[in-house]
């Protein structure tokens, strides 16, 4: 104070006293300061796009930027090349010897090669197309061996066609080609266009006519709409379109009930389910004839 009235006694300049209130641009620094989102972008944005600048003018220069995609390739190869990645054996499994063979020759792996550079799903696709192939799975284990697990199909039916001889499995696909029906006894046999659409159904009818297997020759598909069972003797059961297995367990009912399949018979007609037709052999159809007085002119003679 006493320095203040020594300085006004000299004349002295009073000196100026300082407004404590913030400047314009302080206070709308400040202010900016309190947005969240301005402090977010101070933050984050500006360093990101510090950081994109930098990096575009890095590879801005076309010899800097393959100097640096050729030194990634480098070490991408020199990784990928490394011995515990080297796959050096092929291993199929589940399959037989002849279809083992054939899955090797659809591989087409050049070994040794990275893992990384196997095609697996190109190579589960070319094997999958074989017949005898119905699912192939591939996976690198460890030690370099690419093991190769076969679904192999199994042939249920023999399919005789325009074009020869077949097996197919349970959903009627191809399996393999038959030289002969005789090379495959064991499996029943189907014939007819579109019996391998329809293999499941005959299988069905099939397990339902199992007291007829010793007599059953085979399954014929009849207009692509139905099935004929083939018996011994040139008999012949004519199924209908629908539930032919209900018509065939009732068919093998009557049977065992009168034997009626012992019989001088031609055609067992199932396909009206109401009306069941019996067409006899031409000695039977004579003597029935004979034994209800009607007498025919070859009869007479």
């Amino acid at each position: 104070m006493r320095s203040l009235i020594l300085r006004v006694l000299r004349g002295a300049p009073l000196p100026v006293r300082r407004d404590p209130a913030p400047s314009r641009w302080a206070y709308r620094r400040q202010r900016l300061m309190l947005t969240p989102l301005f402090r977010k972008m101070m933050r984050l944005g500006v360093p990101s796009l510090l950081l994109f600048g930098s990096v575009a003018l890095i590879l801005a220069d076309p010899a800097r930027r393959a100097a640096i995609f050729g030194l990634s390739d480098q070490i991408r190869e020199a990784f990928e090349s490394r011995p515990e990645f080297q796959v050096t054996l092929a291993s199929v499994e589940g399959a037989s010897p002849d279809l083992a063979e054939a899955v090797r020759g659809k591989l087409h792996l050049a070994l040794p090669q990275s893992s990384f550079d196997l095609d697996l799903d190109g190579a589960r696709q070319r094997i999958e197309a074989l017949d005898a192939v119905k699912q192939a799975e591939l996976r690198v284990r460890p030690g370099g061996v690419l093991q190769v697990l076969i679904t192999e199909r199994v042939p249920v039916l023999v399919w005789r066609n325009a074009a020869g001889v077949v097996l197919l499995d349970e959903d009627g696909h191809r399996v393999a080609g038959l030289a002969a029906r005789s090379d495959r006894p064991d499996l029943p046999l189907v014939a007819g266009e579109g019996a391998n659409l329809a293999a499941a159904e005959a299988l069905q009818i099939l397990a339902a006519a199992t007291p007829l297997t010793s007599r059953i020759r085979g399954l014929v598909r009849m207009g692509d709409r139905r099935w004929d069972i083939v018996l011994d003797r040139d008999q012949r059961i004519q199924l209908p379109l629908d539930n032919p297995v209900r018509a065939v367990e009732r068919l093998i009912a009557l049977d065992q009930a009168q034997d009626i399949l012992a019989r001088d018979l031609l055609t067992v007609d199932l396909r009206h389910e109401h009306r069941p037709t019996l067409r006899l052999a031409p000695f039977a159809l004579d003597e029935l004839r004979r034994a209800q007085g009607i007498l025919t002119v070859e009869n007479a003679l």
